[in-house]
């Protein structure tokens, strides 16, 4: 026998192949990670978190790095929240910390503000009827990588886990999660031009 059992094992076959690390919590993600996919990214940045506000703070230069990607010529999306919808509100409640949901994401629409007129940046709010599905899955696509938070119970998103996806080929894992996050921007609203 070539491979012994232990070693079968412990090789990745098929879909699970696509699982590159996972962490308990995304906290527990290096902010490398999170540099070097985003760096890497050069056809589409795809941050389909409710609030996005962490990256403002965890990734390193990360509003020069955006206007670099988009001079690229890489496509920039930002699927947010509705700061005034029903599940955000609801989620405030769930949570029932200091830093609400609704203020989470006003810091990334100012932030947003802030890197001005850029060629390639889209930002939409989730659809009403949608938002539930949206609170409860984060999806951070880098190309063909993608960082994923199933958000748990009443934790925040930081406490809640986090895989990196790697993709490998159809209907996988990736392709699931990186379909559910373009459903929900498929029927989410543009961000009025301020």
């Amino acid at each position: 026998m070539i491979w012994p059992q232990a070693v079968k094992d412990r090789i990745k076959t098929g879909h699970d192949r696509e699982l590159v690390q996972s962490y308990p919590y995304r906290s527990a993600c290096p902010s490398t990670v999170w540099g070097e996919l985003i760096d890497s990214a050069t056809e589409d940045l795809f941050f389909a978190g409710y609030t996005n506000y962490f990256l403002w703070t965890q990734v390193p230069a990360f509003a020069d790095t955006l206007r670099r990607k988009a001079a690229e010529g890489c496509r920039v999306r930002f699927l947010l929240g509705d700061p005034e919808g029903q599940v955000t509100r609801q989620r405030e409640v769930v949570e029932d910390v200091a830093l609400s949901v609704s203020t989470r994401i006003r810091i990334t629409l100012e932030n947003l503000d802030r890197l001005g007129d850029l060629n390639g940046l889209e930002t939409r709010h989730t659809a009403a009827e949608d938002a539930t599905n949206h609170v409860s899955l984060s999806v951070f696509r880098f190309d063909h990588e993608a960082l994923v938070t199933p958000h748990l119970a009443r934790l925040v998103g930081h406490d809640s886990p986090l895989l990196h996806l790697r993709r490998q080929g159809d209907k996988g894992m990736f392709e699931r999660f990186s379909d559910h996050a373009e459903e929900l921007w498929r029927t989410a609203r543009p961000r009025p031009v301020a």
